[in-house]
Parts: C-alpha cells; structure tokens; sequence
C-alpha cells in the first residue's frame, strides 16, 4: 500500500497529547509513522541496526506517539511492526545501567525512584492498550522480552512463520515488570503454559504461538504479514468508529471485571452511544446492499 512520507527533519514537533489531524504524521527518532490510506497508521519499531531493541528514548516515544494517536480523531486503527530482521530484541542492554544512574543512596528514596521508572516504562505500553484505537501487532522474527509485553497490550496478534516469542527477564535475573506477567495469563489458555515460559526463559515459535491463542494467524513471510495485518486494519478503519471504540472499551473493561459489572457497564455506555447518528447510516447501507466502506463515518 503506498504511504505518505514522514515529516522531514526538523520540522517542529507537537507537544505530548497534542490532536493530530489528517496530515503527514509526527516524526520520531526510534520509530516510524506512516499513514496507510485514510484512517490506518503504520508504527514501526525503527532501531533494525539494534534489531529494535527499546532504548529510552524508544520508550518514552511509544507513550507519546499512542497518547497522540488516541487523540487523533482521523486514525481508527494502528499496525504496529518492526524494521529490518527483528520484530525486536526487547529492552537495550547498553541503557539498563540508566535506570538506576543518579539515584539517591538512601535505601527507601533509591527504592522509591527507581519504582517510579519501573512506572513510567509500564505507561509506554499501558498508553497502547488505552489508545481506543485497535492496535494490530505484525510479529516477525525474534520478539523478545519486552517485545513480549508489548504484544500483550495489543488487540490483536498476527506473526509470520519466522517468528519466536520469548520471555526472556528471568535470563537477566529479574521478574518482568511492565505487562507480561499481568497479561499474557489472560491471552493464553493455559496457566501452566505461561508459568514455563516465564521461568524457563524458553523459546516459542510461531505453530505453539497460534495453537495457545498468542497470535491469530501465522503468515508465511514478513511482507504476506504485513499485507494482511493493514488490511484487516482496513477493515476496522471502515467501520463506525463510535461502534469499534465503543467495543474496544468495553472488552477491556470486561476482560478484569466480572459479567455482571460488565453489562452494567455497557448498557450504562450504550444509552449515549445508540443515540448516534452511525447506526442509521450503517442500517441504511445495509438496505442499500453497500458495505461499510461505503459510509462516510464523520471523524471521532
């Protein structure tokens, strides 16, 4: 699919939070944003020299980039995906030492600093299960460590056939601490199954990834992923963006919370949302015999 480029270097960048329209998108350093048609954004890890590990500054874009991005009324879907050879290989290495630098040497203000960085690494990939827009991951060769809790707080999983999942943080003798532990639990069927990958550190490929339920569909090569990762963005791009927001919301409120508060909650966010001027439209073109493509869906 043809892309419009990037801004060029040195054009001023929006401040953190701040709308987006329908222009080229903000330029990044660690990643690369690409507007796919009309309301489709491609984000791609773009560090491939370092097989896209995530240094800090990688992080603190992607919490920038999906709290933009969930401000932006004109993007309705985001394909996320890695370049070069690597979907990647999780946290640099070469900047952990930065995590703990000039903190103070009182053991509780040490503690209490340094839980506060553990904090804002774990906003960068909350912000993308927050983003009301669904998030596609397009999972190609290694994806590793925080690579894994980056999946875990996308909507849905794609990979190519190349692909291999690993928890790796028990390896680098910690806990993971910014989602996997908290989601993957709740992607995958078996609790036995995360348990072993998580204290074993041990390598999943793409068939055991599909067999689990951790991705949806496994494609036999990078480029046949990417097509079909943008096109099913597509596809959500072209429906009513208060119904698939409105669905996204409500499935991850569910997701941590029993049935009943559930319905409470959707019926509670439904007496507003029905009254929308998206569902007559939808009925209508029904009636036509046109799809959703066919409705000019005002902005949301």
């Amino acid at each position: 699919m043809a892309s419009k480029a990037v801004k060029a270097p040195g054009t001023p960048r929006a401040p953190p939070g701040t709308p987006q329209d329908s222009g080229s998108p903000r330029e990044f350093e660690t990643l690369r944003l690409q507007r796919e048609g009309g309301h489709v954004l491609h984000l791609q890890l773009n560090r491939p020299q370092k097989r896209n590990a995530l240094n800090l500054q990688c992080w603190r874009e992607l919490r920038e980039c999906f709290q933009e991005l969930s401000q932006d009324p004109s993007c309705r879907a985001i394909v996320v995906s890695g370049a070069g050879s690597a979907f990647t290989a999780g946290i640099d290495l070469s900047d952990f030492a930065l995590l703990v630098a000039d903190l103070p040497e009182d053991v509780a203000r040490r503690a209490w600093g340094l839980r506060q960085k553990v904090v804002e690494l774990q906003e960068s990939f909350t912000a993308m299960e927050r983003c009301p827009k669904p998030v596609i991951a397009a999972v190609h060769g290694p994806c590793i460590g925080a690579g894994v809790d980056l999946i875990s707080a996308c909507d849905i999983r794609f990979c190519s056939q190349d692909a291999a999942f690993q928890v790796k943080e028990v390896d680098m003798g910690l806990a993971a601490d910014v989602g996997t532990l908290q989601r993957l639990p709740k992607i995958v069927g078996s609790q036995s199954l995360v348990n072993e990958l998580a204290f074993t550190a041990r390598v999943m490929r793409a068939p055991e990834a599909l067999t689990c339920g951790l991705v949806s569909r496994v494609l036999p090569d990078k480029e046949t992923l990417l097509e079909v990762a943008l096109g099913v963005a597509s596809a959500i791009a072209a429906r009513s963006p208060v119904a698939v927001q409105g669905t996204k919301v409500n499935l991850l409120y569910s997701r941590d919370r029993p049935v009943s508060e559930g319905l409470h909650h959707v019926a509670t966010w439904n007496m507003a949302m029905l009254q929308t001027e998206d569902i007559p439209k939808s009925v209508q073109a029904a009636l036509d015999k046109k799809g959703p493509e066919d409705v000019p869906f005002a902005k949301l």
